[in-house]
């Protein structure tokens, strides 16, 4: 595993991977996920609007777009267990589309028997799983569900790129920093276009581990890139260190 190239304040990418076109949503699954999202954000449900050990205030315009590539980043990981192990396929845990108040949240993204997976999602550009770093044990657990009943360990870690650029979609139609968006609008221009996506890698909690201890940190405040300034500080991986997890679903 490589650490990103430090200059000052400033960290670069080097180890990366391409985006890998092709795998698109059907229009059914966009629309669920629209309503999921939607709900989340305007209806019953709600999320934080703050990472863990971050400053900045989500408006609902990010919440929803935030929430709706989130979950079609799930949606992918199912698409590819179904392409690459159709045995594996049919004992994953269902998708969930519950709608959660503040505070509560599903135990982990994906079950298969016992084995869980936490689902990350970037951009179609992007090339680092993070992971705040507030949120996470030396051992590799989960912190907030440590005082719950819900599962603390994950055992694989998956990053998956979705395209376009939803954030930028939103902030091109003014919707990005808004609380008050008409939802036909906010439809129209979600169906508006095609939806893809590619799984650029996992790793293990093992792996994880390896990060926390070896001191694997983007701090709170620096600039990735020399551009984008980091809200919260959080522990990362480069896309070209990441393992290629449709060999792993194949021998699940």
């Amino acid at each position: 595993m490589n650490k990103l190239r430090k200059e000052k304040n400033n960290y670069f990418i080097d180890s990366k991977k391409s985006f890998q076109n092709g795998n698109t949503f059907k229009d059914k699954t966009i629309d669920n996920v629209f309503e999921f999202a939607y709900a989340m954000t305007f209806g019953d449900g709600e999320h934080r609007d703050h990472r863990t050990g971050g400053t900045m205030n989500r408006k609902k315009g990010q919440i929803f777009i935030n929430t709706f590539q989130g979950k079609l980043s799930e949606l992918g990981v199912y698409s590819t267990f179904f392409k690459n192990n159709k045995e594996a396929y049919d004992k994953l845990s269902n998708p969930d589309f519950d709608v959660y108040g503040l505070g509560e949240w599903d135990d982990s993204d994906i079950e298969l028997n016992e084995i869980k997976f936490s689902v990350k999602s970037t951009k179609f550009y992007g090339n680092l799983l993070l992971l705040e770093t507030k949120d996470w044990s030396e051992k590799g657990e989960y912190l907030p569900n440590l005082t719950t009943d819900k599962n603390s360990i994950y055992d694989y870690f998956v990053l998956v790129r979705i395209k376009p650029d939803g954030e930028k979609m939103m902030s091109s139609n003014r919707l990005l920093y808004s609380n008050d968006i008409n939802k036909k609008e906010l439809y129209s221009l979600i169906k508006s276009k095609t939806w893809e996506y590619d799984i650029a890698g996992y790793i293990t909690n093992k792996d994880l581990k390896y990060l926390i201890s070896n001191n694997f940190i983007l701090p709170q405040k620096s600039l990735l890139n020399g551009k984008i300034s980091m809200d919260a500080e959080n522990y990362y991986i480069q896309s070209g260190d990441m393992k290629d997890f449709s060999k792993l679903i194949k021998t699940l």
